[in-house]
């Protein structure tokens, strides 16, 4: 009992729900409910902005994703608590969803978590670079140069035909750009808590 408590106050239990999440969703087929789509949002149902990113379009997609996800938490498990962890998923869901919604019109569906992914591994990379870990540094530019590798020549086509869609790349870019500006808004925030506490 003693060993399962600290592991409930653990980005790792947050983490073991998302999987589970994750995994529930997609066995039960809820893609025309919860998908990302472009017209739906339109119609109001703005929960899609969120959900979309927990969606996926096969096994293949929910293995790479979800092993991405443990991955990126262990890599930066120094930064993440329980809440911490919850808020900032929930942040780069929601700001994945928005972005891709205000700024490419001809976008009309995703799911998925790797637009979020790279926004974890963004954030997570500059924690490193703020804490004084120079690793940190070429973290950040490997998943520059990959995402701006995608802009320009695409994704490989070896994703593309195992995850059985087009790999949206604008979500990469989304991605890097919401890690950035939840770093931003992180360090506002304990800004005005430290001051709060004085």
């Amino acid at each position: 009992m003693s060993k399962i408590k600290p592991f409930i106050r653990s980005s790792y239990a947050v983490a073991a729900l998302i999987t589970a999440c994750c995994i529930l969703l997609h066995f039960m087929d809820t893609n025309s409910l919860l998908a990302f789509r472009r017209d739906g949002i339109a119609n109001g149902e703005y929960w899609r902005l969120f959900t979309g990113n927990l969606l996926h379009t096969n096994q293949w997609h929910l293995l790479m994703n979800l092993a991405g996800l443990w991955v990126l938490l262990l890599l930066f498990k120094p930064h993440f608590q329980a809440l911490s962890f919850t808020l900032i998923f929930s942040a780069l869901c929601l700001l994945q969803g928005l972005g891709l919604y205000l700024f490419y019109p001809g976008l009309l569906g995703y799911v998925g978590l790797s637009g979020m992914l790279h926004g974890l591994f963004t954030y997570g990379a500059i924690r490193d670079i703020s804490t004084g870990l120079k690793s940190g540094y070429l973290l950040l530019l490997g998943v520059i140069i990959k995402v701006a590798y995608e802009q320009i020549f695409g994704a490989s086509a070896q994703v593309t035909e195992m995850i059985g869609a087009r790999v949206a790349t604008e979500a990469h870019l989304v991605g890097v750009i919401t890690g950035i500006f939840v770093v931003g808004l992180v360090s506002l925030f304990s800004k005005l808590y430290r001051k709060a506490n004085i």
